[in-house]
């Protein structure tokens, strides 16, 4: 039997190095790489049958089969939609979120609910089974259908898949998942990576979806080694802050789907409730108009969602002024109190600045920098802006208004919620008028600056 080889892998990117070194070449990291055991004369667990699927022959592109993969429902609209429709025969899909975020509960309701139609396997390494049953009792599922397995062991769990043949695989979750043939702890860099192997690869020959739960690092990332996101179809993180009963269901990475499509769930007691107009739970403004406060339109996925931003402009009481952004990047930030200093006239460089998203959710597109710059200009001159406005456009280092994508879809939005005034850039101006709502089209900066006075 060869000898054991050892292999330095790094936990960022994957790449592979013979010897450690405290800096990755590949993605630059600092003391990311973990040692690997290969083995030497074996063949690596779970590779039995696989000839099959690695010995395939060659095909012309024109000869494959181009019809839409069939989908099943989760039973969840939307969990649905960030999976891009339902789940993919064959794909594996991997949900990662902080302790208490609600993976378990949502991926138990969606199993229970699901076993009534099709065969599925509740595989589950961390919990017992009668802790599980006893979660499932008091969400007041039905316990009739759904296949249990409490096991650790890869080539065991993909045994007894075999036998029963589920059309939904959970395994719950991968940190905790081991192979005899891979000489290190359970939650290690070669443990992990070679249990999802094995459970991607039965995946594909079977065609059984598999649902992969992930733990996350201190940062917020997926814990394990980043080639673990390239193995996997789909990645989703549920996201949501301890002392707020909603979670945001977000896609990552989807390839049957749109990516940073986001579903929103509400945490209770009868477990993960769907939110179907997510716009209504973060527009829920008090009654009494403030200056720093304004409406914006993200587009998220496939569809547009209103949100509240807030900023807070004050004297600073110190020599170097802070800038805090909470759900928006800081970087864009001061990019854009740079642009309202140099085309708007204002100047902050001696203010305190603070900006937040309402409702905990993470801005990344650029269509929030015009509501954020009158949103900043707003407290500044403590000037409240009209209740019944709503801002979207990308704000330009020249001072220009650019326009953003799905414009018409913003504004029906919008106007579907009340709201009576919109100040979006030119190339956003409807053809035709949109029945309620009054659009102010901007090119400048100082245009969007002039029609908020009004």
């Amino acid at each position: 039997m060869a000898k054991d080889k050892t292999a330095y892998v790094c936990n960022d990117c994957g790449s592979e190095y013979s010897k450690w070194q405290g800096q990755c070449n590949d993605c630059g990291a600092w003391n990311t790489l973990s040692q690997v055991r290969i083995a030497g004369g074996k063949k690596p667990a779970g590779a039995q049958g696989y000839a099959g699927l690695d010995n395939t022959a060659p095909q012309k592109l024109n000869q494959i089969n181009l019809e839409e993969l069939p989908r099943f429902s989760s039973g969840i609209e939307e969990f649905d939609r960030v999976l891009g429709g339902g789940f993919v025969p064959g794909s594996v899909v991997l949900i990662g979120g902080h302790p208490g975020a609600g993976k378990s509960t949502l991926l138990l309701q969606t199993l229970c609910h699901l076993a009534a139609q099709h065969e599925a396997l509740y595989v589950t390494g961390e919990e017992s089974l009668q802790q599980v049953a006893m979660r499932a009792s008091r969400l007041q599922l039905p316990m009739d259908r759904l296949n249990l397995l409490s096991a650790i062991d890869v080539d065991s769990i993909v045994h007894q898949a075999q036998q029963c043949n589920p059309k939904l695989l959970v395994i719950d979750s991968i940190q905790v998942m081991h192979l005899a043939d891979v000489s290190s702890a359970p939650g290690s860099v070669s443990q992990v990576r070679e249990s999802a192997a094995v459970l991607t690869r039965y995946a594909k020959q079977s065609g059984t979806a598999v649902i992969l739960v992930g733990h996350v690092t201190k940062d917020g990332t997926l814990a394990g080694p980043k080639v673990l996101e390239h193995i996997i179809d789909c990645s989703i993180m549920i996201e949501g802050s301890h002392d707020s009963r909603f979670r945001t269901l977000r896609g990552h990475k989807n390839r049957f789907g749109a990516v940073n499509e986001i579903g929103v769930f509400a945490m209770t007691e009868g477990g993960m409730r769907e939110v179907s107009n997510p716009s209504a739970i973060f527009l829920q403004r008090s009654d009494e108009i403030a200056s720093g406060s304004v409406v914006m339109v993200v587009w998220e996925g496939t569809r547009p969602l209103l949100l509240e931003i807030q900023a807070l402009v004050d004297d600073s009481g110190f020599g170097n002024p802070r800038r805090v952004a909470v759900g928006l990047e800081q970087n864009r930030l001061a990019m854009l109190l740079a642009v309202l200093h140099k085309h708007g006239g204002i100047q902050m460089g001696d203010q305190d600045v603070f900006v937040n998203a309402v409702g905990g959710v993470k801005i990344a597109e650029t269509s929030a920098d015009l509501a954020l710059v009158l949103a900043l200009v707003s407290s500044f001159r403590e000037r409240p802006l009209a209740r019944d406005l709503v801002v979207f456009g990308e704000v330009g280092l020249a001072g220009e208004i650019r326009p953003v994508p799905s414009g018409m879809e913003r504004l029906r939005e919008a106007a579907k919620h009340g709201f009576k005034k919109a100040i979006v850039p030119h190339g956003n101006a409807p053809r035709e008028k949109i029945k309620n709502i009054e659009v102010i089209a901007v090119k400048k900066l100082s245009e969007a600056l002039n029609a908020m006075e009004d």
